[in-house]
């Protein structure tokens, strides 16, 4: 068979990529044809069969419209028809969609009870921000009558935002957790880059390092953990904060240090002691899940749906809100013992080894079974 894969955007870091790419593998390998539908932003070697249809539409909605001209087959392409549609980006209607960035509905409550309040109405009626209300009518098309025929949701978090928002059947909503490359859980070179990198940071061996990582740092609570670590009654805690954002509006700390975007996270992963992610909201984090392959203890919330699979106290803690502080600060306190830390570490790398890409990748192709022949 012939199967569209839908995402708009690129990022060369992004998880959506890195999935889709050894989703397109299993793919082939079950004898199938997979045809990227993307923006022009993806580069075509990033893309290696050259299966793939270049869509218009820098917004969603004009993605979206993009997708559906072409899905009639009004392409110059004659790749633009498919028997099977599995998209990661939110369309009027596809075969399959998975809801990997969550329900932005239930994103958006969440925003609204953090911030003040007449914040809201204003950006829903900026006339030059359309994202919002594009993103919220493709949700409504999306899990209505005629939307998507399947759902593949990352965590029983979205799938119950799924059915409580959109009233979509949960029948048809099959819960397949992220995955991490199986080499991120290979702990046989870590001491040595721990050490590497704790000096290039002018680190010494007894700092007790806590890992922030991500983009959109509003969603992810940046700044809740930034003021977890102030309050923390502890001498020498420190911060590393990976990722792209306005680093001014924060006031300078010595127990915060910004790394900026980073390609490569495994030595600031092998380099920390712990990772905090008090995050507004997270569909389920592969950051965190990448941090216990990596050994260490989580600290996030209950609006992360990876902490489904977390054990509060044992694995790391679960906090029911991301903007109470004192909690986020006791929990960075409680995991500042380097024996507690390191007696997790063995059963968080069998933790890991149950969630890989390619266990993700094999759960989704066995819950798409039903929709087509997999040969």
């Amino acid at each position: 068979m012939k199967l569209g894969l839908v995402r708009r955007g690129f990022s060369p870091t992004g998880g959506a990529e890195a999935y889709l790419k050894r989703f397109a593998e299993g793919l082939r390998a079950a004898g199938h044809e997979p045809v990227l539908f993307t923006s022009s932003d993806w580069p075509e070697e990033a893309w290696p069969d050259g299966r793939f249809v270049y869509l218009e539409g820098k917004s969603p909605g004009a993605f979206a419209e993009a997708f559906e001209q072409a899905r009639a087959g009004r392409t110059k392409t004659p790749l633009s028809t498919c028997d099977y549609y599995f998209s990661l980006e939110r369309l009027r209607g596809c075969d399959c969609y998975r809801a990997g960035d969550g329900v932005h509905r239930a994103w958006l409550e969440r925003r609204c009870a953090a911030e003040p309040f007449w914040k809201a109405p204003l950006r829903l009626a900026n006339p030059f921000n359309r994202k919002h209300r594009e993103l919220l009518a493709l949700e409504q098309q999306l899990f209505g009558k005629r939307g998507a025929r399947m759902v593949i949701a990352n965590s029983h978090l979205v799938k119950q935002e799924i059915i409580e928002h959109y009233g979509y059947p949960a029948e048809r909503i099959h819960v397949v957790y992220n995955g991490v490359p199986q080499r991120m859980i290979d702990p046989a070179s870590r001491e040595q880059m721990r050490a590497e990198t704790r000096k290039k940071l002018g680190l010494s061996p007894f700092d007790y390092v806590l890992l922030f990582a991500g983009s959109g740092w509003q969603r992810k609570g940046l700044e809740f953990a930034i003021e977890g670590m102030r309050r923390a009654n502890l001498s020498r805690p420190l911060l590393l904060v990976a990722g792209r954002g306005n680093e001014r509006q924060f006031a300078p700390s010595r127990r915060v240090r910004f790394l900026g975007p980073v390609k490569g996270m495994e030595p600031y992963f092998a380099a920390a002691d712990a990772f905090l992610l008090p995050t507004l909201y997270d569909p389920f984090s592969n950051a965190c899940l990448e941090a216990i392959a990596a050994g260490l203890a989580v600290i996030t919330t209950t609006a992360n749906g990876f902490s489904e699979i977390l054990q509060p106290g044992v694995d790391g803690e679960v906090l029911d809100d991301p903007t109470d502080v004192e909690s986020i600060a006791r929990a960075i306190e409680g995991w500042s013992s380097p024996e507690r830390r390191a007696a997790i570490r063995p059963h968080l790398a069998e933790l890991a080894s149950r969630f890989t890409i390619e266990a993700n990748v094999q759960a989704t192709l066995e819950a798409l079974s039903g929709s087509f022949s997999l040969g």
